[in-house]
């Protein structure tokens, strides 16, 4: 696929014709009409990644195209992304140019920026990095007022932190979210602020308790888990884990037990099938689920994990994928209708589309 362009006239279109497509995938299902989320037409993305592109002393922000990789094309404006990493390209680039000590062997710039107004920026290097690394970065947080991290091949510098807090206002609630450098964050921002939104929208009337799947920095556990008695919420990266329990316990969420397991561990565990030892401490027996929460990689749910969401009452569902929400919808189907359908267009100019899916028992 080429580069996207952007073309902030053709936006409504665009998206148009990806909800007809929804449309037609789920139709056989008698899903109902989808709450429709757009984007805004340009700067939607709060994480952007550049290689530096060198002709003798000119160090300039490059992408490749993956339909010609060898050929690279110099970046000067990403309306892409967020205001606040547009207006940072160039005065970092500035910055870069000036210094040889922090544009010597470095190959990649990877911006995150948050909608409250945090900004890192990690500068990755084919070689070590010493001292005068660290005092020349120290410089340039301050002089742009943004964290810096510094990596190589094992190695990784933290001058201050590594990792930003998100504030979102949702339903007269301000959520706080600790991002952490390299790990997943939702790309679009104001996008995720509507995700959040309908998903709570879905679950503000089903009560009991509710399973999570997939928590990750708990993006959703954090703005779901006042709607529920009990959350029991998992996720398999270490890294998301901690990010997690932060961002709960920034949060004052004191309903949810956080595991670390897999979709795949976690169903075994409660289909009667494994005992993990990191749930020693948890009451299964206490909890009366209501709810399924899951928003899965793009490959969907796996065979267990659908078995397990069969006996749930209710399957809160969000999507990267319409195409394996369309099959596990077709093995979920026997026991479940579609009650609620939504469309976010976290990838303005793109094939990919997130959706959410509401199923009930029939």
């Amino acid at each position: 696929m080429p580069l996207p362009s952007i073309d902030p006239d053709s936006y409504v279109s665009q998206l148009a014709e990806k909800v007809s497509q929804f449309k037609l995938r789920f139709a056989p299902f008698a899903a109902p009409e989808p709450g429709i989320f757009p984007s805004a037409p340009e700067h939607y993305r709060l994480r952007a990644e550049f290689r530096i592109w060198r002709q003798g002393e000119q160090l300039d922000y490059a992408m490749f195209d993956p339909d010609n990789p060898r050929q690279p094309v110099m970046v000067e404006h990403f309306p892409m992304a967020a205001e606040s990493i547009c207006e940072l390209m160039p005065r970092l680039m500035k910055h870069l140019r000036d210094s040889q000590t922090l544009r010597g062997g470095l190959f990649q710039v990877d911006f995150l920026a948050t909608l409250s107004g945090e900004q890192m920026v990690t500068l990755v290097y084919h070689r070590q990095l010493g001292t005068g690394w660290e005092l020349a970065a120290r410089d340039l947080a301050s002089a742009l007022n943004v964290q810096v991290i510094g990596r190589s091949r094992g190695q990784k510098v933290v001058l201050d932190r590594d990792w930003l807090l998100e504030e979102i206002e949702l339903n007269g609630r301000r959520l706080r979210y600790q991002q952490i450098e390299g790990g997943f964050t939702q790309p679009n921002g104001g996008v995720n602020r509507q995700m959040l939104g309908w998903a709570c929208a879905q679950a503000a009337t089903l009560g009991g308790d509710l399973l999570e799947l997939y928590c990750g920095n708990g993006n959703f556990t954090v703005a779901l888990a006042p709607l529920f008695e009990r959350v029991l919420a998992t996720e398999v990266s270490k890294s998301s884990v901690r990010a997690a329990e932060y961002n709960l316990g920034a949060n004052g969420i004191d309903n949810v037990a956080l595991v670390r397991a897999s979709s795949a561990e976690i169903s075994d565990v409660l289909a009667g099938r494994e005992v993990l030892k990191r749930m020693k401490d948890i009451d299964l027996g206490r909890y009366r689920f209501s709810t399924l929460f899951v928003d899965p990689p793009r490959s969907g749910l796996d065979a267990a994990t659908l078995e397990l969401a069969a006996g749930f009452e209710n399957i809160l569902y969000i999507s990267c994928n319409p195409q394996t929400l369309q099959e596990n919808v077709a093995v979920l189907q026997a026991m479940h209708k579609v009650s609620a359908a939504a469309v976010f267009d976290q990838f303005p100019y793109t094939q990919h589309l997130e959706c959410g899916l509401l199923l009930t028992r029939r």
